[in-house]
């Protein structure tokens, strides 16, 4: 189980000057990213950042809402709760309770898929690593213990090879990310943003 800390995590100041980003992770084929993981800090409202060819699913993990205005439809960005959409999509954020940080899982579709959900305690499960793909563990609240390894809030752990003992008391939370990787003659090559 590879871990990266939050506290090891590099603020990079957007252009506009509206949040900061912290890459956790991404991976790599040869020639191209095939997904990212990061957090961001959100501190005004303002446009969303192109990102054509990949899909989006965001999370806010803490913090108050967020109205994403787009052409089609408004979508409401809450608390624990995973949203999906085109990268492309022209979106604009509104700020409905103050600043707030998200996390964001992107994906290229043609490579790769992917889906997050909420993990509450009280719990314990196994976690491995899918055959062709990724599975990782962003914590939400409290201190979730990997082969009793504790886990602050901001941690992201991947699995490996082996199975790892997942154990989550009534307090602890998480978000389990899992990708699917669909070409599986194109290497992707995990990159941590701790190394």
């Amino acid at each position: 189980m590879q871990v990266v800390k939050c506290t090891e995590l590099t603020d990079l100041p957007w252009k506009n000057g509206g949040g900061i980003t912290r890459n956790i992770a991404k991976g790599r084929t040869t020639d191209q990213v095939a997904w990212t993981i990061s957090r961001a800090d959100v501190a005004q409202d303002g446009p969303f950042s192109d990102f054509a060819g990949m899909i989006r699913i965001l999370t806010v993990v803490s913090g108050g809402k967020m109205a994403l205005i787009t052409p089609e439809k408004p979508l409401e960005a809450t608390l624990w709760t995973p949203i999906r959409f085109d990268g492309g999509l022209p979106v604009s954020a509104q700020l409905t309770d103050g600043p707030l940080t998200d996390l964001n899982l992107m994906f290229n579709p043609t490579l790769c898929d992917g889906q997050v959900k909420v993990l509450r305690g009280p719990m314990e499960k196994i976690i491995s690593s899918p055959a062709q793909g990724l599975r990782a563990l962003h914590v939400l609240a409290g201190t979730p213990r990997i082969n009793e390894i504790p886990l602050a809030i901001g941690d992201t752990a991947f699995a490996d090879d082996a199975d790892q003992t997942l154990s989550m008391a009534s307090t602890d939370a998480a978000l389990e990310i899992r990708l699917t990787y669909l070409d599986q003659t194109e290497a992707i090559k995990l990159c941590s943003a701790a190394r």
